[in-house]
């Protein structure tokens, strides 16, 4: 199995132990929230943006953040700067995020498998019935029901967009 299909499978494997209900999209590849929101019929608002967060908490000490907006929105540094208690909030750099959420670019999934990595997700986007995101691929997205992430993704939940 290829690398960057290792995420998708441990995520489907996942959904699959704990009887969640979603949906396998194929589509052309594509990482853009827009243009992938597009090809797979879903609106903005249920679209998962997925965007790692820095957030330095000290002089030599950082945390980091899976910050999951919805795709009509940006997240907001100074919302996850005062919830963290920093110093300064900025994106991870795509060396890093790639690391921590073990996806590429484009293809990070709304959960979390790295204790380095705390997921946070914006109540906007749980306000649907399913919600849609790349599948640790580029060529395919789920579509899941909110209930079913919220219950095993099991994230915090704070305004982080704006």
């Amino acid at each position: 199995m290829s690398e960057e299909h290792v995420q998708y499978t441990k995520l489907v494997g996942l959904l699959e132990e704990r009887g969640a209900a979603y949906r396998v999209i194929e589509h052309d590849p594509e990482g853009a929230t827009e243009a992938v929101s597009a090809l797979r019929g879903n609106t903005l608002e249920q679209a998962a943006k997925c965007i790692v967060v820095m957030v330095k908490t000290g002089k030599k000490t950082k945390r980091y953040v899976l910050a999951v907006v919805p795709g009509d929105r940006r997240v907001d540094l100074n919302a996850l700067k005062a919830l963290l208690g920093g110093t300064y909030a900025g994106f991870a750099t795509q060396e890093v995020a790639e690391r921590l959420s073990g996806s590429v670019s484009g293809t990070i999934l709304p959960f979390s498998f790295d204790p380095e990595l705390e997921l946070v997700v914006d109540p906007a986007l749980l306000e649907h019935e399913e919600i849609f995101f790349n599948a640790a691929r580029l060529d395919r997205s789920l579509a899941l029901r909110t209930a079913d992430y919220r219950e095993i993704a099991r994230p915090r939940t704070e305004a982080i967009s704006q």
